[in-house]
């Protein structure tokens, strides 16, 4: 199988949120079901469904998390420098609207866009990377060719 790439940082979000799932709510919706089950009835039971239903999300949410972790290449971009790759940090202004905006391209696992968390797979990461500071890349969106100048690179 294939690595996937991924920051610290986002190595230990997905480990904390393992062992949560693993420690709270797994005990938790095991309890849940059991306490649905003393109420007699399961074929019309709601709630006896309804934790079923959560144990089912947490079980496949567990796996799957289990395999990102087995597969994680842990890169520490504080170790990387020059053009842009995969852990920099990219500050880009809209050419048109002079909106500026600061961006960590990072895996798929971890991507977050409100957080400002790049999937690198995304069309705007993929025509960042390779790129230098003072570069103008255009970007095909949604709503329309959108044009960016790179301001800065950091590696944190």
């Amino acid at each position: 199988m294939e690595k996937i790439p991924m920051t610290r940082a986002g190595f230990t979000a997905l480990d904390e949120e393992l062992k949560t799932l693993k420690s709270v709510e797994r005990p938790a919706v095991i309890r849940a079901i059991a306490e649905a089950r003393e109420h007699g009835d399961l074929s019309e039971n709601a709630e006896y469904h309804a934790a079923r239903e959560k144990q089912s999300f947490i079980e496949g949410r567990i796996k799957e998390l289990e395999a990102m972790l087995s597969l994680a290449d842990v890169i520490d971009p504080s170790k990387l420098s020059g053009a842009i790759k995969f852990g920099a940090t990219v500050t880009i202004v809209d050419e048109d609207t002079d909106e500026e905006r600061t961006y960590q391209i990072v895996g798929e696992a971890e991507a977050d866009i409100e957080r400002g968390l790049l999937n690198m797979r995304s069309p705007l990461a993929r025509a960042l990377i390779g790129k230098e500071e003072g570069d103008s890349v255009e970007v095909k969106t949604p709503g329309g060719q959108k044009s960016y100048e790179i301001l800065k690179i950091l590696y944190v």
